[in-house]
């Protein structure tokens, strides 16, 4: 069973649901699944494969279900990460499993620094961080591409360089900024302008995510266990590079889970990935046998 939420904060209006009985059945923590900029509705799929645990997602304020009434519209790390903290207080379960994917990921690492209470295992998985890389400035250049190409063209244009600039094997060299302007027709999307700007993955809003720079003494200290995950199929490209490089920094070795960056996603997306043996793999990792 499913129940839909919401939280009122002086900020925000926070969607979120539980999936099963609350508190969980025997005791065990909550499992808390966010992203950035997807919301909940990316959940629906590998929260299907937990059916013996109760599982949180969440829309982050500004998008999806939830509101938000700062006079703000970027998405900042830590203010997510606040977000997340009071749904957490909300539930009043304590402490929460949480597989954190993408931008999510980001949020969540800045969760456990801030509030180190809150996790007990957190499952970062391919988390965009650029400040890590050691060709930064080259990565936000072309980071910038995207945002100029979305302001100059629409979505499908700037969706087209975004698949470009994320599927592009190693460092970004001079020979990236070379290529022509990529055709939205080559990814099978129409070249025409939508009109929209707002977009909070193809413009700057997001930038405060990508820009992050986790707090690493932080997350040492903390009392929850942080695993970097990194898909099998992005070795190499932009998120499996910075996987590798924030797992360094912590230490480790990023776990490999099975497909992309959207491997846990099925048919609730136009990119699904290998969804079952995604939740196989999380279960491992969380130390869960079925």
């Amino acid at each position: 069973m499913t129940t839909t939420h919401r939280l009122e904060t002086a900020e925000a209006g926070l969607a979120y649901d539980v999936r099963g009985p609350l508190p969980a059945d025997g005791g065990r923590p909550l499992l808390f699944m966010i992203g950035q900029p997807m919301g909940a509705s990316g959940f629906g799929t590998l929260a299907s494969y937990f059916p013996d645990r109760t599982v949180i997602t969440y829309d982050p304020r500004g998008l999806g279900r939830s509101t938000r009434n700062d006079g703000r519209v970027d998405h900042v790390p830590a203010v997510q990460a606040g977000d997340v903290h009071a749904v957490i207080e909300a539930l009043g379960t304590g402490p929460v499993d949480m597989f954190a994917s993408s931008g999510g990921a980001v949020t969540a690492l800045a969760l456990v620094a801030a509030y180190p209470g809150d996790v007990i295992t957190l499952v970062a998985h391919e988390p965009p961080l650029i400040p890590v890389l050691p060709d930064a400035p080259a990565a936000e250049r072309a980071r910038a591409a995207v945002r100029d190409a979305y302001e100059a063209s629409g979505s499908n244009a700037g969706m087209a360089a975004f698949i470009a600039m994320t599927s592009w094997p190693g460092e970004f060299t001079d020979g990236y900024f070379a290529q022509p302007e990529p055709d939205p027709t080559r990814f099978g999307m129409p070249a025409d302008d939508d009109g929209s700007r707002d977009d909070p993955l193809l413009s700057d809003r997001s930038w405060a995510v990508s820009s992050y720079r986790p707090d690493f003494s932080a997350l040492a200290a903390a009392p929850a266990r942080v695993v970097i995950a990194v898909g099998e199929e992005s070795a190499g490209v932009l998120t499996g590079r910075t996987s590798q490089a924030t797992a360094e920094l912590l230490g480790q070795q990023p776990a490999v889970f099975p497909s992309h960056h959207g491997g846990f996603l099925g048919s609730e997306s136009g990119y699904p990935g290998q969804p079952e043996a995604f939740a196989r793999r999380l279960r491992d990792v969380l130390g869960q046998k079925d």
